[in-house]
């Protein structure tokens, strides 16, 4: 019967589309690509009975599959985009969009601009207003190829420039690829959002010629419209472009600080902690012992060699001054409990000391005045020093020796 017919068919379908999960699971692309053929092939015999539109399924598992199978090439994988272009009017600028992103991994850019050209001419009726966003974003990756061009343009005006030739050709070429690229840029980043290769790219353009002035109101746009979700890139963006424009260190404190909020363990906490540390204002001392210490509670700082002399150094002058002490207490407090088998253990001691002893030294002056002079980790690396007779791992072993005391204050 007809209703015995659809129900075979249905678990028949679903039987196959666990087989192809399971293949694509298992990196099986073969048989994965066997089973995505029956898939299809059951579809269409089907029509005549119950009509079943191509589902987005076959466009999401065929590329995948075409991508990672070791025969397909880029003229199948071409062919099957274009077919998948025709199945359905409301997918069709989403698969324009990966076609041009595997034509630029597979380094065709003539042919992923090509593509985004006829992209951004479709037109279908109600649809085009419909996917208004996927059409912003065929304009923006246009206008990434345009920037790509115009880059490649001016790296020729240079190197001519510098032989005192200037070609008027290439100079016309470039503006004209500037005007292209600069509209369709502009256009992307009105709209909340995360946009950072475009960002970038506009505010490259900008600066080139000389409009400092809309490049830092892009940036502080970027950064501080709260409609845009929140984005550590945007404030390292903007902190950049302070730094090359010779901005004071009142303005990038600032934007690190928000960076600091954001993503404490953000590499710029070097620069971040510097700053403050050179700052007058004790205030902001205390603040860089804090952003210091909040950093190397991260797996990823370690064995950061230039974060612990930062931590190294500072404490060291707190020691030495018998000055703010509170502060390091303060910090320490919540970080007696697991910082010493996160960074001072015995196991951390020998490896440290076989693969960077710069690193071990710092550690081991932080180890020292925190957990005193009997602490694992500092009296492995200051007898290995003395032993390889290292004129610092002696200073090192005194000079924890006699601010033991220091260690008993901070620890209460």
């Amino acid at each position: 019967s007809s209703h015995e017919h659809k129900l075979n068919f249905r678990k028949s379908k679903e039987a196959c589309l666990n087989y192809i999960q399971d293949a694509l699971l298992q990196k099986q692309w073969k048989r994965a690509a066997e089973f995505l053929t029956c898939y299809v092939e059951s579809l269409e015999k089907d029509y005549s009975r119950e009509h079943i539109g191509p589902s987005e399924m076959i466009w999401r598992i065929g590329t995948e599959i075409l991508w990672h199978h070791s025969q397909s090439s880029m003229k199948e994988f071409n062919c099957f985009m274009e077919q998948m272009k025709t199945l359905g009017v409301k997918r069709y600028l989403k698969v324009c969009l990966e076609h041009v992103f595997h034509l630029l991994c597979n380094g065709q850019i003539d042919e992923a601009y090509q593509n985004l050209s006829l992209a951004e001419s479709w037109r279908f009726g109600e649809q085009t207003a419909i996917q208004d966003k996927e059409m912003k974003l065929v304009e923006a990756y246009r206008g990434l190829l345009d920037y790509y061009s115009w880059s490649k343009q001016k790296n020729i005006l240079l190197e001519h420039g510098e032989d005192g030739f200037s070609d008027l050709a290439v100079e016309q070429e470039m503006h004209s690829y500037f005007r292209k690229a600069a509209v369709n840029l502009k256009e992307i980043i009105k709209i909340p959002g995360v946009w950072d290769v475009f960002v970038k790219c506009y505010v490259d353009l900008l600066e080139f010629y000389g409009d400092h002035n809309e490049a830092r109101q892009v940036l502080n746009e970027y950064a501080y419209n709260s409609k845009f979700p929140a984005n550590p890139n945007a404030h390292v963006y903007l902190y950049q472009f302070l730094k090359r424009q010779g901005e004071s260190k009142k303005s990038l404190i600032s934007a690190l600080k928000i960076l600091h909020d954001i993503v404490p363990s953000h590499e710029l906490m070097i620069d971040f902690n510097t700053m403050l540390q050179k700052s007058k204002k004790r205030k902001k001392r205390r603040l860089g012992l804090e952003v210091i210490f909040a950093a190397l509670d991260y797996a990823g700082w370690k064995e950061n060699e230039k974060g612990w002399s930062c931590l190294a150094r500072q404490v060291k002058q707190i020691v030495i001054s018998e000055k703010h002490l509170d502060w390091i207490k303060q910090e320490w407090n919540s970080r007696k409990d697991w910082w010493p088998a996160f960074h001072f253990s015995r196991y951390l001691a020998k490896r440290n000391w076989q693969e960077n002893k710069s690193l071990s030294y710092e550690k081991a002056l932080v180890a020292g005045i925190l957990l005193g002079k009997d602490c694992k980790y500092f009296k492995h690396i200051s007898h290995q020093g003395c032993k390889a007779q290292l004129k610092r791992f002696r200073m090192l072993k005194k000079f924890v020796n006699r601010h033991n005391p220091v260690y008993l204050r901070i620890s209460g």
